[in-house]
């Protein structure tokens, strides 16, 4: 591009086709992951694995798996709407749908890397238990009709 060395036009041009090539790849990376990710988790297979289950147990196991998918309230919206629809009991279905945006990887990562476990722990620990509670409540409601 015919641009001096050192300076701040060339530094921010250096930058942007940088930075630009590296969240690509990263992106692409990321989403085709996602995707296979995706695969593995159907609602049938979601199903199988938490009904007949005591509601308590099938609410923490629902947001176990809100924890461990790494989906935001745009994924996991429409997997709520899979779930409900596979006839996955409500009161799971909307612990999955409160865990999963609530418990996220990436602020549990971030609290563990500044204050430490203890805090990860509790941020955790108040997520889930937000999350399960909130189910229960739901599911006791009896609104599957």
């Amino acid at each position: 591009m015919h641009l001096a060395r050192g300076t701040h036009l060339a530094e921010s041009a250096n930058f942007l086709v940088y930075d630009t090539a590296k969240i690509f790849l990263l992106l692409v990376t990321v989403i085709y992951s996602l995707t296979l990710l995706r695969q593995s988790f159907t609602p049938q297979r979601v199903r199988r694995a938490l009904s007949g289950r005591r509601q308590g147990v099938g609410n923490l196991m629902a947001a176990g798996l809100g924890v461990v998918t790494p989906f935001c309230s745009c994924s996991a919206c429409p997997l709520f709407i899979g779930f409900v629809e596979s006839g996955i009991p409500l009161g799971a279905t909307f612990t999955f749908l409160i865990a999963s945006p609530l418990v996220n990887e990436v602020a549990l990562v971030m609290l563990l890397g500044m204050f430490g476990v203890q805090v990860a722990g509790l941020y955790t620990a108040a997520g889930m238990t937000t999350a399960v509670l909130g189910g229960m409540l739901i599911g006791r409601m009896g609104l599957e009709d």
